[in-house]
């Protein structure tokens, strides 16, 4: 995708934000797959009037089903509730570690740029990189629009997932997503695992290819995820320590305390390498 158009893209998709059907309008949520089906139908007829072509919901709900590893997945996040030991432990906070540091080195000068451009070091983007998907080696085999679909039905957290359903459909209008995409469980897309709204507001071309490749372009996944936290009000040259300026922007990359504890850690000791 041209960055001009990815840009328009975002700003039709903040037009379509505000177009979301309240809780009154919305189609009705469930909590089995029993409704499903007569939830996605529900859905493209409001998305429609919201101003999504027809043809855009046709193809990107032609292969959408109900996704249970979407739901085991939403309802077993039990590391999150593990001590920090215990979290770096099963996540493999060591390995990441190591890796990551052989990783600054051989990417010494995208790290250098990304800094410059959003006052970002490498460390704590290596250490999602890494957390995320093993410096993009495993970025997850769900089909995405299935999973994002599920959890907007969903009733746990449906109006937070529908608003990632409208992005993702603005996505696949624009080009950026295709339909039979596969990705992580709750529908994130890339290297460093964005939720679909989060590649409309913070995607950045950061290789100059002239699009924006979640998937296959490291330095575009590496330069997103530094203007997601420049976003979030990174402070260029502030510490992200636990206490310190920079540590509520990696809190909004994950609510868990334990994983922001575990970013700003792994951070750290490769910033210090």
């Amino acid at each position: 995708m041209h960055v001009k158009r990815f840009f328009l893209a975002a700003a039709a998709a903040a037009a379509i934000l505000h177009t979301v059907p309240s809780a009154a309008n919305a189609a009705q949520c469930g909590n089995t797959g029993a409704g499903f089906g007569a939830w996605v139908g529900e859905f493209k007829q409001e998305a429609a009037a919201n101003g999504v072509s027809r043809s855009v919901l046709d193809r990107a709900f032609a292969n959408v089903v109900y996704n249970r590893p979407t739901i085991s997945a939403d309802r077993g996040q039990k590391s999150f509730k593990l001590s920090f030991d215990a979290f770096m432990q099963k996540r493999g906070g060591a390995t990441i570690i190591s890796r990551g540091k052989a990783m600054k080195r051989a990417n010494a000068a995208l790290f250098a740029s990304i800094e410059r451009r959003f006052g970002v070091p490498a460390g704590p983007l290596i250490a999602i990189w890494g957390m995320e998907t093993g410096f993009g080696s495993y970025m997850g085999n769900q089909h995405t629009l299935s999973a994002v679909s599920t959890l907007a039905y969903d009733c746990r957290r449906s109006a937070y997932f529908t608003d990632q359903l409208y992005a993702a459909l603005q996505l696949v209008s624009e080009g950026y997503l295709n339909p039979q995409a596969r990705g992580a469980a709750h529908g994130e897309i890339g290297q460093t695992q964005f939720l679909p709204r989060n590649v409309v507001l913070f995607g950045i071309d950061g290789d100059g290819d002239g699009r924006v490749d979640m998937v296959g372009s490291r330095a575009d996944a590496l330069a997103s995820t530094a203007n997601f936290l420049r976003g979030h009000g990174w402070q260029p040259g502030a510490g992200y320590q636990p206490g310190e300026p920079n540590f509520a922007a990696i809190a909004g990359w994950n609510a868990a305390t334990v994983y922001q504890q575990a970013i700003a850690y792994i951070g750290q000791q490769i910033d210090n390498s």
